[in-house]
């Protein structure tokens, strides 16, 4: 599985400029290469070298690209993924599924009468499997959201209107009216979804009612578009695989921002930039497999397998399993054992120490004082395999 981040370009011209970062992580967000390229290169040539990494590099004969619709473009399909013989796994964008449900269209609500997920084919993606999927909590928070920016962006344009109705107003003209209006449906990306009538001292609106049901009649349905055949993967891991993404998603958040803040990169040469992004990857791989290794200790699911066999469907988002709960409620797991954030347990085992002590008499003859472990730095470092005495 691979994932690829864009970072923007540098304000100042006197800076050297940016770079691209492709990182291939495991399907658990393990990341197993890293490759920075120049600020300018294009996707196609950033792709292609992924490709032949995994190929030739590490000699994987069947591979499975799995990225976001942004990613694994059309182009990038047939420019890219078709030739080298590669298989895909990515999600359609909206036009693509408003097509799908029009009138006569593949993708009719009646699908999802009794279920959540179901199989479709249309001659606009020949040879490919579509798996359209409906998850109705989703569908739900997305109704729920439209509705507060639709009244917040209604709240800003009733505040033009009273404004160009005031009497002595600085709204007058068409232009006028226009550039506050655009800031107003803009600021929360509603500008579809309202009728605006802008004359020199006249401003009205209201909403699009028929567009805004259209768009609401698909909340909540995505659909995953793959070329792998149905004998080698079922329509439920074709779901599940994409939605791992999540974990690769996270594997950047936590290089990029979270723990290791690999941004700001202050260094001139490329090749110091490569080596600071390569360290960061190590530091990552690293933190992966202690928190692996930690989970009992942390606040992470221990059983995200079991409780993934409890869903009725790879749709339905995944509960946290009962010892997950209870870690949660009573911050102790089965053992009795207190548990921390990630963070607060390193910060804990940093806390040992080694110290080399002298006494006045005889300040030729030191000797060291190695600080008692806690109950917590114990099971810490039994986890890991290590001995607190041979660490310190």
């Amino acid at each position: 599985m691979s994932a690829g981040a864009v970072w923007p370009q540098p304000r100042s011209s006197q800076r050297p400029a940016a770079d691209r970062l492709w990182a291939v992580c495991t399907r658990q967000g393990l990341p197993i290469a890293i490759e920075v390229f120049e600020g300018n290169a294009a996707d196609p040539t950033t792709l292609k070298a992924q490709i032949d990494k995994l190929k030739g590099r590490f000699g994987i004969t069947r591979i499975v690209m799995i990225g976001d619709r942004g990613m694994i473009t059309k182009a990038r399909i047939r420019d890219d993924l078709v030739p080298s013989g590669l298989d895909w796994i990515t999600c359609l964008r909206a036009p693509q599924i408003q097509a799908l449900a029009q009138e006569g269209g593949p993708l009719q609500l009646s699908l999802f009468d009794e279920r959540d997920l179901a199989e479709i084919t249309s001659p606009d993606f020949p040879g490919e499997r579509l798996i359209v999927c409906r998850n109705r909590e989703l569908a739900k928070e997305r109704a729920r959201k439209r509705q507060a920016l639709l009244l917040a962006t209604e709240k800003e344009l009733l505040r033009v209107q009273a404004q160009v109705r005031r009497k002595g107003s600085h709204l007058r003209t068409a232009g006028e009216i226009g550039l506050a209006v655009g800031e107003a449906v803009n600021a929360k990306k509603m500008a579809k979804h309202f009728a605006l009538d802008i004359r020199d001292g006249h401003f009205t609106f209201a909403r699009k009612a028929a567009q805004i049901a259209a768009e609401a009649r698909l909340d909540g349905i995505y659909v995953i578009r793959t070329a792998v055949p149905a004998e080698d993967l079922s329509a439920a891991h074709a779901v599940q695989a994409y939605k791992d993404l999540s974990r690769v998603e996270r594997a950047f958040r936590s290089m990029k921002t979270v723990d290791l803040e690999i941004r700001p990169i202050r260094h001139w040469n490329a090749d110091r930039v490569r080596a600071h992004v390569f360290l960061c990857m190590l530091a990552y791989h690293v933190e992966w497999h202690l928190r692996q290794a930690l989970a009992p200790l942390l606040f992470h699911d221990t059983d995200l397998d079991g409780a993934r066999a409890e869903r009725s469907s790879p749709v339905v988002s995944t509960e946290p399993s009962p010892a997950a709960r209870t870690k949660k409620a009573i911050k102790r797991n089965a053992n009795g054992d207190r548990v921390n954030s990630f963070a607060g347990l390193i910060d804990h085992l940093g806390t040992m120490t080694r110290n080399t002590m002298r006494m006045p008499l005889a300040a030729k003859h030191p000797f060291t004082l190695l600080s008692k472990p806690t109950p917590l730095q114990e099971a810490g470092f039994n986890l890991l395999g290590l001995d607190p005495k041979r660490v310190q």
